[in-house]
């Protein structure tokens, strides 16, 4: 079994009624030419890596621990983490809004900018972080 690889950069995002449609740039020296002659709708079993400023795989778990501000965002965005912190009694509503206000408190912090420059508050994120993960692998 052949495989395509190749490099491209995610242009755009969209939902539509069957799903999320993701659009790729592909430079056109390096458009596999198996891709140019499938038809459309052909499917293809996708595996990809985003790469990192230095042309190499990105490791999403550690590069969230660099910089606490992103991860403080990020985790307040995702679901298994609202999920988390209203199995755990923390929250009333397992949504955004109540996450961040919740993590803000828990931190000591008025806003998570306020994170980039309080050691205190970046190792609190880290052990709640840490606590987080292991959640998800037993939840």
């Amino acid at each position: 079994m052949k495989t395509s690889n190749f490099e491209a950069v995610k242009v755009a995002l969209k939902q539509d009624k069957s799903g999320f449609v993701l659009t790729l740039s592909i430079h056109p020296d390096e458009v596999p030419e198996e891709i140019l002659r499938d038809f459309v709708g052909a499917r293809y079993q996708v595996v990809m890596v985003r790469l990192n400023s230095d042309e190499r795989p990105m490791n999403r778990e550690q590069d969230h621990g660099h910089d606490p501000v992103r991860m403080a965002g990020m985790l307040c965005r995702e679901l298994a983490f609202h999920k988390f912190l209203y199995d755990g009694g923390h929250i009333f509503m397992a949504n955004e809004e109540e996450a961040t206000n919740w993590l803000k408190e828990y931190l000591s912090v008025e806003s998570r900018t306020e994170i980039k420059d309080n050691a205190n508050a970046q190792q609190k994120l880290r052990g709640l972080y840490q606590e987080f993960q292991s959640w998800k692998t037993t939840a």
